[in-house]
């Protein structure tokens, strides 16, 4: 006999065994800290919106108790006494370090809960040690987190932004598309948000604000009252690529004729709105700087006697009152960065010579702030740059306070080799008295994403003597980190949303080199959960190594002399690099690789060589461009007009690749027309127009996905780039080959990299 169920029984049945499979499902967290603050929300914040996304229930005590129901109990202390008290009271291991930034976490299993402890010694650690939780879960690593003890490798790990006030008061960058385009976004407080959040997400914790001149922009001096604006401009002429390399003369009479205000704001408004910045950094544990270039008075010049003139009095006066209101009016600044050069006059003497005006300005204008609060910790960063240290320090030698160095470590390539040697005859002028600061320059990467462990690794580790080492900012002067205007499409995401990937490998291992790739890997994986991230990986990371490789051999030490994403420097030095440029290029200091010219004539004469070939570069660059282009075989074929990220990231990947490609058969070419210059053998020219109608083709490859991806642009160093354009210069070589004639080059060796740091 059948016996007939009720359809509303079995669905009511159906219902309780899947609401009981979906309770057990669900995972819950009790999140408790001991003292509230900003950067500790910040980190519970980002454990509930992990939780969210991985069906964990997170709920929050301030109370530490642990009597509680949920599986998994967080505690996390940012009072280094009070850490040392639940260590002793829980018998746990003893925190290895409770210094600023430590944390150390301890993992208790119990047969039905799981107590995780984040001991720290203050709001930072402790944040940072949350914000390991949050990544736990979302990676889905909680149930194997582990015991661990963590302290910065590099202290102070920050983020280079020239800032572009206002048309008055420029940046370095400023005579650019992509500094025009964000200059109302450093006037919201959005912005400002979420770059702190991916800031601290990453472990960074310093922001130097970089400006030629920012201070009729930021603070009100009582002496020189006309000095400050109002309202923030912008204007609507079109910039050229003509503009000094040295920032002189950005503010032009025919800018200022034709102007928009893109934001009505009083002075009194501008100084509370910059007030609210720097306490939202400090909220995330982030110290901001100001830096400046010298001498420039952008905004000032013509009131009260104002001038640009190292001998002005009235013109110290005013920078030693302005720097005094810059320190006073925002208490939180950290410290100001300067510079003895670009528009000093280095043939003054006495009074007015560059490093006596930097201590009569900077110097004195610190020592006025800090009469009053003495004991406030204010650092005094002086870039070592067109200056020497004995000069440094007899114009500093009544400087009350610790003055930092600063150096150059890549020049502007930090894609390059993962051990530069520039700073290197520096170091022995360093001490643990006389720390500097790393400038480490992207000047090689605007457009693509990057993404490569191991290098990034090797070059945190590879810095020398970190105990000399004060910290770092990274960041470029050709390029504005502010939102993304560079990409088709309407979204203006942050450069450091965009390309979240290199920065947190930046961040991360410069907080802890030895972190594993175990994380990286599956927070790659969490990101693209539709494709198989090992499949994702392997082309990436040998894409992102083109730029390293050629930039060894093309070698161009400042911005202005090379920028891989197009073969070019600035249209006043070289404009496009032609394969004539190629045979004489001197490769990088320090990554051991022959000249294609002399490489040639060794070859010729049979001569052994220890440094590696061109051709030896040529062939890693082509196995570098394979391994991108087959490992793309394997992924979701990019769709055309798509903008999501994984449609992005599979174009950078592939725009990589081809002009690795283009690059390879150019140096290849090279070398056989270098072999033609000097031993006239007609079979060496016709392999060189091979290579180079190869390169032609490559390029064209290149054009094609980079103009789907991106714009064309006005750069503030290299000038107006469009990279479909460039091929006529690309198919030029082949016209240049075909009419070389034998002896053309007149090779001389020579090396342009900055002259040595003066003692």
């Amino acid at each position: 006999m059948r016996i007939k169920i009720p359809a509303l029984f079995i669905l009511t049945l159906l219902f309780i065994a899947t609401g009981s499979q979906w309770a057990r499902a669900q995972k819950s967290i009790n999140v408790q800290i001991n003292n509230p603050g900003h950067q500790l929300s910040y980190a519970v914040n980002e454990i509930k919106k992990a939780g969210n996304e991985r069906n964990y229930t997170v709920k929050l005590s301030s109370i530490i108790s642990d009597n509680l129901s949920e599986e998994v109990v967080v505690r996390i202390s940012s009072d280094s006494a009070l850490s040392v008290k639940i260590a002793k009271d829980e018998n746990l291991k003893w925190p290895g370090n409770l210094g600023w930034q430590c944390y150390a976490i301890r993992v208790v299993k119990m047969p039905d809960k799981k107590n995780i402890y984040i001991l720290a010694g203050d709001q930072t650690g402790a944040m940072y040690g949350g914000l390991d939780i949050a990544e736990a879960i979302r990676i889905g690593t909680l149930n194997s987190i582990t015991n661990s003890d963590n302290k910065p490798y590099l202290d102070r790990r920050g983020i280079k932004f020239n800032i572009p006030l206002d048309l008055r008061t420029p940046s370095y960058t400023d005579p650019s598309d992509a500094a025009q385009q964000n200059i109302p976004n450093v006037w919201e407080k959005k912005f400002w948000t979420t770059y702190f959040d991916e800031m601290a997400k990453h472990r960074y914790n310093v922001l130097t604000l970089w400006s030629l001149h920012p201070f009729p922009s930021m603070v009100k001096i009582p002496e020189f009252p006309e000095v400050a604006l109002n309202d923030v401009w912008r204007t609507k002429e079109k910039f050229d690529d003509g503009y000094s390399h040295n920032g002189i003369n950005y503010v032009r009479p025919h800018l200022l004729k034709n102007v928009e205000v893109v934001k009505k704001i009083t002075i009194d408004e501008k100084i509370a709105f910059w007030r609210d910045v720097m306490q939202m950094a400090s909220d995330r544990g982030i110290e901001v700087f100001i830096f400046t270039w010298n001498i420039f008075t952008n905004g000032a010049e013509g009131k009260h006697g104002i001038t640009n003139r190292q001998d002005n009095d009235t013109t110290i006066q005013y920078f030693r009152a302005a720097v005094r209101e810059m320190v006073r009016t925002y208490p939180l600044l950290a410290g100001i960065g300067i510079t003895a050069g670009e528009a000093m006059n280095g043939k003054l003497k006495g009074g007015y010579a560059n490093e006596k005006w930097l201590s009569r300005t900077y110097g004195e204008g610190i020592r006025d702030a800090l009469k009053t609060e003495p004991n406030r910790p204010f650092r005094l960063i002086h870039r070592f740059h067109q200056t020497s240290l004995s000069e440094i320090k007899e114009a500093f030698h009544e400087y009350p306070g610790p003055i930092d160095l600063s150096l150059k470590y890549a020049i502007a390539h930090m894609y390059s080799i993962p051990n530069p040697p520039f700073v290197d005859a520096a170091m022995p002028l360093l001490s643990q008295q006389t720390k500097s600061w790393l400038t480490i320059r992207n000047d090689d990467i605007y457009s693509f994403r990057w993404a490569n462990n191991n290098y990034a690794r090797a070059f945190i580790k590879d810095i020398p003597e970190p105990e000399k080492i004060a910290g770092y900012y990274m960041g470029p002067d050709g390029y504005n980190w502010g939102r993304d205007y560079l990409t088709k499409g309407n979204e203006h995401q942050l450069i450091l949303q965009k390309q979240w990937y290199s920065f947190m490998l930046w961040g991360r291992l410069s907080y802890n080199p030895e972190l594993p790739d175990e994380v990286f890997i599956k927070t790659l994986q969490t990101r693209f959960p539709s494709i198989s991230v090992q499949a994702l990986y392997k082309p990436w990371s040998a894409a992102s190594m083109i730029f390293p490789w050629i930039t060894r051999y093309v070698w161009g030490d400042i911005d202005l002399k090379w920028f891989p994403e197009a073969n070019i420097s600035h249209p006043t030095h070289k404009g496009f690099y032609t394969v004539a440029d190629y045979i004489e290029r001197e490769p990088m200091p320090g990554s051991r690789i022959r000249n294609i010219y002399l490489w040639a004539k060794y070859q010729h004469e049979g001569k052994h060589d220890s440094l590696q070939s061109p051709i030896a570069v040529a062939d890693t660059l082509s196995m570098l461009s394979n391994t991108a282009l087959e490992g793309l075989k394997k992924l979701p074929a990019r769709k055309a007009g798509s903008f999501s990220e994984l449609d992005q990231t599979l174009g950078d990947i592939e725009a990589f690749a081809h002009i690795g490609n283009y690059y390879a058969a150019k140096m290849k070419a090279a070398c056989s027309l270098a072999t033609f210059d000097q031993f006239s053998n007609e079979a060496d020219r016709n392999k060189a127009l091979s290579y180079l109608q190869q390169a032609r083709n490559h390029w064209a490859h290149y054009a094609k996905v980079y103009s789907s991806l991106y714009k064309p642009v006005l750069y503030n160093r290299v000038g107006f780039v469009n990279i479909p354009q460039l091929l006529t210069k690309v198919e030029a070589d082949i016209a240049l080959a075909k009419q070389w004639k034998p002896g053309t080059i007149k090779y001389q060796p020579k090396y342009t990299t900055e002259a040595p740091f003066r003692k």
